[in-house]
C-alpha cells in the first residue's frame, strides 16, 4: 500500500514485513518491541493493574532527545501480522491491563484499523502518540479509539524544527488534537480508571518554559480549562550529548515551577504532576520483545 498516515505524507509503498523507503521504515504489518503491564503512566491510565503497553518501533519525528531511542531511532522490534496483534490484545486483558496502551502508534494506524475492527478489546484502548497526526487518519480510527493521549512537545515551529525536523509540529498538533476532542467525552470509573476521554501530556523541555505556557494557555482558550493535562519533568539527556546546549541537562526545579504556576494561573485545575525523581532512566522499559 501506498502510506499517507502521518503528516510526512510520503507516500511509501509498505509490504507486509519488508522495511519502507519512508520516513519511519517501517513495513505494514505492526513492528513490536515490547508488550507488557506497565505501571508508570498516569494514575488513571496506570490504575490498580497496570496499562497494558503495546511499544511500537520506527516514528514519525525521532526527536533527538527520544528516551526510546532503541525503538524510535534504531527500529529494533519484531513484525507481527493481524493475527497474532490480535492475539497480543487479549494475552495483556487476560494478564489484567486496565487497557491497551498503543505506545507511538501513528505510523501503523491503516494496520491498527484493520485490526481493531476484526477485534475490539474489552478494556479501553488507549492512543498514546506524539501529536504529529493527521487528522485523516484519526477519522479513520474513530470508534475504535476510547481515550486519545497526546503529546503536544512544542509550539514553536523552530523548535519543533530543530528537534524533531518538523516545522509544522504546532499546527498539526493542535488540529489533531482538536480532533481528538471531538471524538471522545472523559468519563471515570468509580475507582477512578478512566474510560474514555482526552488527557494531554506536555513534557517541559530544559530553556523551554515559554513555549510550555504558550501550549498551556491554547489548551485552556482552544479546549476547555476542564481538560485533563500531565505535565511532566522526566526529560533526561539519557547518557548522550546533543547540538543544543539546552539538551545535556536535565529541567531544573525553577522551570519546572513556573510552568506549574502558569497551569494554575490560566485556570487549568485537572493536572498529574511528577516529582523530580521522574527524571530517571530507570522508568525506560526494556525493549527485549516481551509479550511479543
Amino acid at each position: 500500500m501506498r502510506c499517507y498516515a502521518c503528516p510526512r505524507q510520503c507516500g511509501a509503498e509498505r509490504t507486509e514485513n519488508e522495511p519502507s523507503a519512508g520516513f519511519c521504515k517501517m513495513p505494514y504489518n505492526a513492528v513490536l518491541a515490547r508488550a507488557a503491564l506497565h505501571f508508570w503512566e498516569e494514575p488513571p491510565l496506570s490504575a490498580h493493574g497496570g496499562a497494558g503497553a503495546i511499544f511500537f518501533s520506527g516514528c514519525t519525528l525521532r526527536c533527538i532527545y527520544c528516551q526510546n531511542f532503541e525503538i524510535s531511532h534504531k527500529n529494533f522490534g519484531k513484525p507481527v501480522c493481524v493475527e497474532r496483534f490480535i492475539e497480543i490484545l487479549q494475552e495483556l486483558e487476560e494478564a489484567g491491563a486496565q487497557n491497551i496502551d498503543l505506545v507511538n502508534p501513528t505510523h501503523f494506524t491503516p494496520f491498527l484499523r484493520e485490526a481493531l475492527t476484526k477485534y475490539k478489546p474489552r478494556v479501553p484502548v488507549v492512543y498514546n502518540s506524539g501529536g504529529y497526526d493527521s487528522v485523516e487518519s484519526l477519522q479513520s480510527l474513530a470508534g475504535l479509539i476510547d481515550i486519545y493521549l497526546p503529546d503536544f512537545k512544542y509550539m514553536s515551529e523552530e523548535t519543533a524544527r530543530l528537534y524533531s525536523a518538523a516545522p509544522d509540529y504546532p499546527a498539526r498538533a493542535k488540529a489533531a488534537i482538536l480532533e481528538m476532542r471531538r471524538q471522545t467525552e472523559d468519563r471515570f470509573a468509580p475507582d477512578g480508571r478512566m474510560l474514555s476521554g482526552l488527557l494531554v501530556r506536555h513534557l517541559v523541555l530544559p530553556q523551554g518554559t515559554k513555549d510550555s505556557v504558550e501550549i498551556l494557555r491554547w489548551i485552556a482558550e482552544f479546549l476547555s480549562k476542564d481538560t485533563y493535562v500531565s505535565l511532566m519533568r522526566q526529560y533526561s539527556p539519557c547518557g548522550r550529548t546533543y547540538p543544543y546546549k539546552a539538551l545535556n541537562r536535565r529541567l531544573t526545579t525553577a522551570e519546572y515551577d513556573r510552568v506549574l504556576r502558569a497551569f494554575f494561573d490560566l485556570g487549568l485545575h485537572n493536572g498529574f504532576m511528577q516529582e523530580g525523581a521522574s527524571a530517571d532512566e530507570r522508568f525506560i522499559p526494556a525493549f527485549d520483545l516481551t509479550g511479543v
